[in-house]
């Protein structure tokens, strides 16, 4: 036994011990079938009670009442919670009561795995319940989970909302907040119902390569690693566009990836390194042909989460029934700023971003000018789904130049709720011009941009072989599930999101509390009541610590001998004994 473990962990694990002594395993290896589960009971039993007769349930326990001979408990299981009732004579129909005396009401504890077998009925104050006429030990928990109590009306006392232990423990969070499964219920069903409409106009879902070469297909900062075997660098993909034109090269009509990217960038409300995106790309269309897709598209995953097109973000009422309002790249700069940007150079976008107190560097050339006079003046006023089509050349490499604006891409980024979720292009085909672009991102890279895109060679080989007129669309999934599930953050729609290193309590040596006259063997009790250092311990108060090392000696029973007062009182002297 360490006393370095809490109470609760102490208490449990001497469990876990006297369960093996009784020979039950508390982590069992055969399956436990079940046939049954906590919502489906609670939906359906009043009106088919004769299909309840006989069901085997599994969860977690919840809540216990025991009352002598009898006992009620919660379980939860995927789906949601259900009261079980268990009688002694029922589960222990012997001579011998070990399993309902000595298991159930002394061993297992709030969190522990069961599963049980029995019938459903309705107490006399008509609580829907399961008779359990069998008891198996499923798995023993060794943490005590958060105490969360919640009220009849649904208020919750002493909750578990830290972000920062929810996004590190997920585990726990969804256990002792099961609500928020639903915003992962509604993340699998936005994938799903892209998914199936994708494939219902025939388009083929395929991957590509994670670890890459070259970093292309988006401005952004890569990750960098090494192969050792091949001794070269690789990149962690930033976006999947060259691959998947490549495979429209090779003669496919739609191709489409759901995959994680990762950009070596900052992290915020709305952006973690590591992020899903959708890519689609299909011959034979252009961007307006896109358009109607996309809105057709999003239609359709807002009904398959709510039954309708129409979501609830934060205060507004979104409405993804098409058509969405369109707005050229200048003339939203122009619409909500007044300043028109159209004709100005790089020299007067500078001089109208320090006006507009814009912050700049000199890496930054024409195009990133532009986006960040965008960002920083258009994007929040941008709440109902729109389009911003029709961008400057220099902020999209990859994208066909405009058949009939000079100087513009035939590109659009969908805005929903101040932000962007979709970006499209009528994709640039022609291979000596995509040459002389990606030679201009070399240039800007030269300046010291880091998020200039590279050169890859055999993209352009690709090209050269002839590739079809083609509409590419991308969508980051995590900013789309935010909007189907009214999150402010991305961190609540991503299992584990990306965090920093968990801090550590600074612990001194057992040598430094030795070092002040503290006998060896009490130095983890010490660490025990929260005096990580001899800092720590001099800063608390003396008689307290005293008291205090006495309950902890009858607590955890420790055969150690108690010091003195008079040597406590000395540890906390400057001078060493």
């Amino acid at each position: 036994m360490s006393i370095a473990l809490s109470e609760q962990e102490i208490i449990r694990r001497k469990s876990l011990q006297e369960l093996r002594a009784l020979g039950i395993d508390p982590y069992p290896a055969e399956a436990f079938n079940v046939n049954a589960w906590a919502q489906d009971i609670a939906d359906n039993f009043k009106d088919k009670p004769e299909a309840y007769q006989d069901v085997v349930i599994a969860g977690r326990i919840m809540t216990r009442r025991i009352m002598g001979s009898a006992s009620f408990a919660e379980l939860q299981d995927s789906t949601g919670r259900v009261q079980i009732y268990l009688k002694r004579d029922d589960i222990c129909p012997d001579e011998d009561k070990t399993l309902y005396n000595t298991v159930f009401k002394k061993l297992l504890d709030i969190g522990d795995y069961v599963g049980v077998k029995g019938y459903v009925f309705l107490t006399q104050t008509g609580e829907i319940s399961v008779h359990v006429r069998e008891l198996v030990v499923l798995s023993k928990s060794l943490k005590p989970l958060p105490v969360v109590k919640r009220e009849e009306d649904g208020t919750i006392h002493d909750g578990f909302t830290d972000p920062e232990l929810r996004y590190r423990q997920r585990y726990v969070d969804l256990t002792v907040n099961p609500d928020y499964k639903q915003i992962f219920i509604n993340r699998s069903k936005v994938i799903s119902a892209m998914r199936s409409y994708f494939n219902t106009q025939g388009w083929m879902e395929v991957e590509t390569p994670i670890l890459q070469p070259v970093h292309g297909g988006a401005a952004a900062r890569p990750f960098a690693t090494h192969h050792n075997t091949l001794d070269m660098p690789l990149f962690l993909r930033i976006a999947n566009e060259l691959y998947l034109k490549r495979l429209i090269v090779a003669g496919f009509d739609g191709v489409y990836e759901f995959g994680k990217m990762f950009r070596n960038e900052g992290m915020d409300r709305t952006h973690n390194p590591e992020f899903t995106a959708m890519e689609i790309y299909v011959a034979y269309k252009d961007y307006i042909w896109m358009m109607a897709m996309v809105e057709e598209c999003l239609e359709t995953v807002a009904k398959a989460v709510h039954g309708i097109p129409v979501v609830q973000v934060g205060s507004n009422e979104i409405n993804f029934a098409g058509p969405y309002e369109k707005l050229s790249m200048y003339d939203s700069i122009l619409k909500y700023t007044g300043i028109d940007v159209s004709a100005m150079d790089e020299a007067g976008l500078r001089e109208v971003c320090n006006e507009l107190k814009i912050e700049i560097n000199p890496s930054m050339g024409k195009g990133k000018l532009i986006d960040e006079i965008f960002s920083a003046k258009v994007e929040h006023h941008l709440i109902q789904p729109t389009y911003i089509t029709d961008y400057p050349i220099e902020m999209t490499p990859l994208a066909k130049k405009h058949r009939t604006k000079e100087g513009l891409v035939e590109r659009f980024e969908l805005f929903v709720n101040g932000k962007e979720i979709a970006n499209a292009y009528s994709e640039l085909n022609d291979p000596i011009d995509q040459r002389e672009r990606l030679e201009e991102q070399l240039i800007l890279a030269g300046r010291g941009d880091d998020e200039a895109m590279a050169m890859d060679d055999d993209f352009l080989r690709a090209l050269e072989y002839g590739m079809p007129p083609t509409s590419g669309l991308g969508i980051g999934i995590d900013r789309l599930v935010m909007l189907m599930t009214n999150q402010s953050t991305i961190q609540e729609v991503l299992f584990f999101p990306q965090m920093r290193p968990e801090k550590k309590a600074k612990v001194a040596s057992a040598d430094d509390f030795v070092n002040i006259g503290v006998p060896a063997e009490w130095v983890p009790v010490l660490n025990k009541m929260g005096f990580n250092t001899v800092e720590e311990l001099k800063a608390g108060n003396p008689n307290k610590v005293f008291n205090d090392l006495g309950g902890m000696r009858k607590k955890l029973k420790l055969d150690i001998t108690m010091p003195t007062k008079e040597v406590v009182m000395a540890w906390f002297a400057n001078d060493i004994l």
